[in-house]
């Protein structure tokens, strides 16, 4: 899910049709392995679906324009995996479908950033009291936050998580948070000190995202429920045509295509399936509690 954001619902395109293929017939050979994503247009899929063939495996990629439909449509073993969205989106997703889908590989974290169009070089520049606009919406308002906090901006009670609210903020935090419409932080970057802004809507407004004077990239453990996944159905975990597959998106030849592609605002990470499914349980579990 290279446009951060999550938990949105538009309305879905197909680029192709949905094959019948199971997570079973790819690996015995029998059909293509699909795979839904949301940017199948992208030339580092090509490499991908050539480096794939070199190996023997076919591949069909999917494309949806709803987030909202990948894993269910993945659940209901109509795609084999998909690769679209990170680990709290997956997180929130199994908690409120009861599914148990899993992740098989990382791919990036792509970058929330802090911009100013005032003469502020860094976060140090920012003066006592500056406003800074913020996404409301409940994923990316808990994101910015952890932004602004480890740019030394605001401090978070209990140190902050996934799902902090700007109530939160502590007494003494150096600026101010105004949290608008996640569509309206390009608009308000103009007329407060700062804003925080997703990389789609950045792009919206013509942004250049290496302007960012900070972003979450700086301190990739802050970013770490926003690493995106290689995601299957939990009884596909092991299967090792998948795991190949993540593999060949993992190699450089790919992974170059990913950074040229988002001008350097992502990084990439391989990270064993094991430690993400050990994450993904922990963040399950912050998602129940944040539902009481």
């Amino acid at each position: 899910m290279q446009r951060t954001i999550p938990a949105v619902a538009l309305s879905i395109t197909l680029a192709t049709a949905l094959s019948a293929c199971s997570g079973a017939q790819a690996e015995e050979g029998e059909g293509p392995v699909t795979i839904g994503v949301t940017d199948a247009s992208k030339d580092y899929w090509r490499t991908f679906e050539q480096l794939a063939a070199e190996e023997g495996i076919e591949v069909e990629l999917v494309n949806f324009t709803d987030y909202a439909q990948p894993n269910p449509i993945l659940g209901q073993g109509e795609l084999d995996l998909n690769q679209f969205q990170h680990l709290l989106y997956l997180a929130n997703y199994n908690v409120n479908a009861d599914d148990d889908l899993v992740p098989i590989g990382s791919t990036a974290i792509y970058q929330l950033g802090l911009y100013t169009t005032k003469d502020y070089a860094s976060p140090d520049d920012l003066p006592e009291g500056a406003e800074v606009a913020i996404p409301n919406d409940p994923v990316n308002q808990a994101r910015a936050l952890l932004v602004l906090q480890s740019a030394g901006l605001v401090e978070l009670a209990d140190g902050g998580n996934a799902f902090s609210t700007p109530a939160e903020v502590l007494d003494g935090s150096r600026v101010t948070v105004v949290p608008v419409d996640a569509s309206q932080t390009a608009v308000q970057v103009n007329t407060l000190d700062a804003a925080v802004i997703n990389n789609n809507f950045a792009a919206d407004a013509g942004i250049d995202p290496t302007t960012a004077i900070w972003s979450d990239l700086e301190d990739t453990r802050t970013a770490r429920p926003y690493l995106n996944l290689w995601v299957a159905r939990a009884d596909d975990a092991d299967n090792p045509v998948y795991a190949q597959l993540v593999e060949i998106y993992q190699s450089e030849e790919v992974l170059s295509g990913v950074e040229a592609e988002n001008k350097g605002t992502a990084v990439t990470e391989q990270v064993p399936a094991e430690e993400l499914q050990a994450d993904l349980t922990e963040l399950e579990q912050l998602v129940r509690d944040s539902q009481g």
